[in-house]
């Protein structure tokens, strides 16, 4: 510990107190609720080095003040700078390449802060935006189903904060650039807060700076950070640490940061770190972020995917299958997110579908095939089909997330969980397995220190399948990303035959194999031309698909779906 002043200044910003704001307030433009969709042409021209975040803030106030040094290179000419900064932080002096800009040199009348800079910057080169601001930051209705702040307190009374960004994106309470690929080299953060309280945040910490006043500032830095992954977490934590020993050699340090008075149930879950790690290592790969930490923090939320810092707040909850449900998601999302990123939110299924598939994969993992099929038999009676999967067009997080602005909802979930099942039987264990990791490290060798971040797309996803398999699946993805509607399989049984045909959304040829149960006898069908037929001997029992394992219509599911919401409305 050390003494040091450095970010005195940032409390001087803050002149007063005024009334605490209210659960949406204040207020969001469209541009700052909006992350994500078509990237404006000059912040395509911005290739993001490295972002040097200084926060100080005041629980009492609910505000906070910052300081953010971007870097950036241009990748063509520029005479602007265009960042994302939420416009109820005004900014208080910005200086580019350490010298101070009149204020008549930007503007920022809608949350998209923009930059008159000095002089013409050619490509290839290289500016410095110091931007300094304050004021009183978003607070989420009900995080994380949206984002903003969350202003707490422990059940004894002191201050609990945390932050979610996911939907409306960083530019809530740092300047950014607020799209999927606009994540900077690496973020170092610094991070002021009141006396007694700690912040756990991304990444490696780098120290503790002890103020005059017991202040204290935690600084961090964090490689490739996934944007709407850095989080402030403020609080009174009580810490657990250990090490893991990897299957591929390294170590990687665990931390748990948790309220007081709850060790046994910290313990608990704490204590399934390293198994969970085990799973993903041996299923997947290297944790991607092993030279830094697995990190988990208590939120007064329910949870995000926050990179090396994941959100926890699920009560430690008991479940049937033995885990935490939540550590157990969010941690997937390290792989499945914050590893693997898809280039666009209209491919948030690459997030969401893996995570969620990796929870039945873990029970089957742990207990076997009857766990494996009851979690799923789960999420299947959560699919709705409302909306394709993918539109491919550009979308916002909102327009995906949001059934009632056109999206596919928790589709993305449960039908991307389910469609990766049916897959996975499709083309066998072995080829899946190569093309997940083909998708989350671009490699299909990983090994710690030999990847970074990847970028893909559904068709970059496709195109590896087709690679792996040297297979054309396109009419697989046709039907279950870009249609709404699942395949229906048809039968008839007409003297001692079964007659299968599938019918596919917009009358596609849907060639799925689909295996058929008779008396004791069990036999995959090719359906090579979405057709098939097999001997049935009159009185013989059939079953088909015995395993579940296609995803397809069932109408009985949809006849208790809409009596369950029949049930619900009334």
């Amino acid at each position: 510990m050390r003494v040091c002043t450095a970010v005195l200044p940032l409390a001087a910003l803050l002149l007063g107190a005024a009334d605490l704001p209210g659960p949406g307030e204040p207020a969001l433009t469209p541009q700052t609720a909006r992350s994500g969709g078509p990237v404006d042409p000059d912040q395509a021209k911005l290739s993001f080095e490295a972002a040097d975040l200084r926060f100080e803030v005041f629980p009492a106030e609910e505000r906070i003040a910052g300081v953010a040094t971007l870097t950036f290179t241009a990748r063509a000419p520029l005479t602007r700078l265009l960042v994302d900064l939420d416009r109820n932080l005004p900014v208080r002096d910005i200086a580019i390449d350490g010298v101070a800009l009149p204020a008549s040199a930007w503007a920022n009348p809608d949350g998209k802060l923009a930059i008159t800079l000095p002089h013409p910057l050619v490509a290839g080169g290289r500016v410095v935006a110091r931007i300094t601001y304050a004021g009183t930051p978003h607070v989420a209705v009900k995080a994380p189903w949206d984002d903003g702040f969350v202003w707490a307190k422990t059940p004894d009374g002191r201050p609990w904060v945390a932050t979610t960004a996911e939907g409306y994106g960083c530019d809530l309470f740092w300047p950014c650039l607020d799209f999927p690929t606009g994540r900077p080299g690496a973020a170092t953060l610094h991070i002021t807060v009141p006396a007694g309280l700690k912040a756990p945040s991304n990444g490696k910490l780098l120290g503790v700076d002890t103020l005059a006043d017991g202040r204290t500032t935690w600084n961090w830095r964090v490689k490739h950070p996934n944007t709407y992954g850095i989080a402030l977490n403020i609080g009174p934590y009580e810490q657990l640490s250990g090490s893991y020993k990897s299957r591929f050699g390294n170590m990687i340090p665990l931390f748990y940061w948790y309220l007081p008075g709850e060790d046994a149930q910290a313990r608990g879950l704490f204590a399934e770190f390293a198994p969970t790690l085990d799973f993903f290592e041996s299923e997947i790969g290297p944790y991607p972020f092993g030279d830094e930490k697995l990190g988990v923090v208590e939120t007064p939320h329910k949870g995000m995917e926050h990179q090396t810092i994941n959100a926890y707040g699920n009560g430690y909850a008991k479940a049937p299958e033995g885990f935490d449900w939540l550590f157990q998601h969010e941690f997937a999302h390290e792989w499945f997110g914050n590893q693997l990123s898809a280039r666009d939110w209209d491919d948030f299924w690459l997030h969401e579908g893996y995570a969620t598939y990796m929870q039945p994969f873990y029970g089957r993992w742990r207990e076997g095939d009857a766990r494996y099929a009851t979690m799923l038999d789960d999420e299947r009676n959560k699919i709705t089909n409302l909306r394709p999967m993918v539109s491919g067009a550009s979308r916002t997080e909102e327009d995906v997330y949001r059934v009632d602005r056109g999206g596919p909802g928790q589709d993305i979930y449960y039908k991307g969980s389910w469609m990766l099942h049916t897959l996975r039987w499709l083309i066998g264990d072995r080829a899946f397995r190569e093309v997940t990791r083909l998708a989350v490290y671009g490699r299909s060798d990983p090994r710690p220190g030999n990847f970074a971040p990847h970028f893909l797309t559904s068709a970059g996803y496709q195109a590896i399948v087709a690679r792996v398999t040297g297979k054309d699946y396109g009419w697989f993805f046709d039907v279950y990303l870009r249609q709404a509607g699942l395949p229906d399989l048809l039968s008839e049984r007409s003297g001692g035959t079964l007659n299968l045909h599938w019918v596919a959304p917009g009358g596609r040829v849907f060639p799925m194999p689909v295996t058929v149960q008779i008396g004791d006898r069990s036999v995959r069908l090719a359906m090579a031309d979405g057709t098939g037929r097999i001997a049935a001997p009159a009185g013989a029992h059939v079953v088909i698909d015995p395993d579940a394992r296609v995803l397809r219509r069932s109408a009985a599911l949809e006849a208790f779906q809409a009596w369950r919401d029949a049930q619900k409305a009334r």
